[in-house]
């Protein structure tokens, strides 16, 4: 019998060398494109004010041609093919996850806030800190909360609290939101069990033990450290309680009072149970933490599929949203009418926050497909600088680069391990590595970002006063990360 000749391998895709570098060609070539296009992106949103949705999917289509991606790379065929839309990719990789999240957390941040809990559990945070330290207590609840949600968990469900504190303190929103995104965005960076540090650590063969332990006394004096640019900033820049939230919470209570009204219920006069809130709250992180654990902690098995069905992100938000429907709805005298009004009231104003998130991974699909981040890292591999310097510079520049902390993690992380095979280095200063690695991947969050848009659409904040604050935020919780990781490392 007659074997069949093996099928010659494929070829490597040329390199692109198309757009303006046919000009310049190279790393400099692609790092001139990913500046050009950063640049044109924000005059458009800032000066031009054109709707930045519209700004992110024109600049990421511009950005792409100028380096090079063909059409078909860009968009796909008209038919059916293997090839992939870079830009289809771009934005449904980061809605596949955000989108559900965004309107599970939306909604049951909605019954949070018509039903008073926000206002009950906000009320009882100043209460504990003191009206002067309410932006601690926020800062506190974010470090807390961060350590088992992903970063736009935490923003989705905690946001209503925020709110009420801004609303209730006639203060800007920055003072309580700030704080707040310094704990989930440390947290997310430096501690498992969060995808980037435990990625990370099994790269460089660490245990969890000891990246926990650094990313806690790295971690923390970095988030002290934002906490103080947060009330500096806070102070100087006033920003209003977004109206579109306001206004949908002002419709959602009106229509549940005039439902209520017209058939006859009195609804409970008292005032929501701290522990309630405290209960529907915590229930999704403990399941969350629990799934995250159990796949570290367990061989698989039947328990722990069942622990990780229950505790991901997307069931568990729908199990604390429907203990929020019973707890705080239907015991308290709402129908499923009211719930159902509140619910689709709060989910008005997600359609902007999807589509901006949604253009801004296409820009970051845009700028990595177009292999500037790959680039700029191989040209630091040959830079003769101490390993913990290198690593952090890496994760800044592929960070800037391409959007994602996760992604910077991960691919940095690849780079440096061959530069620390057989330096017979300690477990406490890899982990250390690790950090300096997870420090560089907040570096300097811009317009290529999700999470840059999703804090500026859920806050309300413009896009400029957003580079002010949260820009500038993530830069310093960087840059001290870094510090505190490096002078570690001179005596560890």
């Amino acid at each position: 019998m007659l074997l069949a000749a093996e099928a010659p391998p494929a070829p490597e895709a040329p390199p692109h060398t198309g757009g303006l570098l046919l000009l310049i060609d190279g790393t400099a070539g692609l790092l001139t494109v990913a500046v050009l296009g950063i640049v044109l992106l924000l005059v458009l949103i800032i000066k031009v004010r054109l709707q930045p949705f519209v700004a992110l999917l024109g600049v990421s289509i511009a950005v792409g041609l100028a380096a090079g991606l063909s059409v078909t790379e860009l968009f796909g065929t008209v038919q059916k093919s293997a090839a992939v839309s870079m830009i289809e990719s771009g934005m449904g990789g980061i809605l596949g996850h955000v989108a559900i999240i965004i309107g599970l957390g939306t909604m049951l941040g909605a019954i949070l806030e018509v039903s008073g809990g926000a206002e009950v559990l906000s009320t009882r945070l100043l209460n504990l800190f003191g009206e002067k330290r309410a932006p601690l207590a926020m800062g506190v609840t974010g470090v807390v909360f961060g350590i088992p949600v992903f970063f736009d968990v935490g923003i989705f469900v905690l946001a209503p609290i925020v709110y009420a504190a801004a609303k209730r303190s006639g203060k800007s929103i920055l003072l309580y939101a700030m704080p707040l995104l310094a704990g989930l965005s440390m947290t997310h960076a430096f501690l498992p069990p969060h995808p980037g540090p435990v990625a990370a650590a099994g790269l460089f063969d660490v245990d969890l033990g000891w990246v926990i332990l650094m990313g806690v006394v790295v971690g923390v004096p970095a988030v002290l450290a934002a906490w103080v640019y947060a009330a500096w900033i806070g102070k100087r820049l006033f920003v209003d309680v977004p109206q579109d939230m306001v206004e949908a919470a002002a419709e959602a209570k009106s229509a549940v009072a005039a439902e209520q009204k017209a058939s006859g219920v009195t609804p409970s006069e008292r005032p929501v149970a701290l522990g309630t809130v405290l209960a529907i709250i915590g229930t999704p992180l403990l399941l969350i933490l629990l799934a995250t654990f159990s796949s570290i902690a367990l061989d698989p098995s039947t328990i722990r599929s069942v622990v990780e069905f229950f505790g991901h992100p997307f069931v568990a938000l729908t199990i604390a949203l429907f203990l929020a429907y019973y707890l705080l709805g239907i015991r308290r005298g709402w129908s499923r009418q009211s719930l159902e009004t509140v619910s689709t009231a709060s989910l008005k104003p997600v359609g902007n926050i999807l589509l901006v998130v949604g253009a801004g991974g296409v820009f970051g699909a845009v700028l990595k497909g177009s292999g500037i981040a790959d680039a700029l890292a191989d040209t630091f591999n040959d830079v003769g600088l101490p390993v913990i310097v290198l690593a952090w510079l890496i994760s800044v520049v592929l960070r800037v680069a391409q959007g994602s902390a996760t992604v910077a993690i991960v691919t940095t992380a690849g780079i440096v391990v061959p530069l620390v095979e057989g330096q017979s280095m300690s477990q406490p200063h890899l982990a250390l590595i690790i950090m300096a690695i997870s420090a560089g991947s907040i570096f300097a969050s811009h317009v290529n970002d999700g999470g840059f848009w999703m804090v500026a659409k859920y806050f309300g904040i413009s896009e400029r006063d957003t580079l002010k604050s949260w820009t500038v935020l993530e830069t310093v919780l960087s840059v001290a990360g870094f510090v505190v990781a490096a002078l570690l490392s001179l005596v560890i």
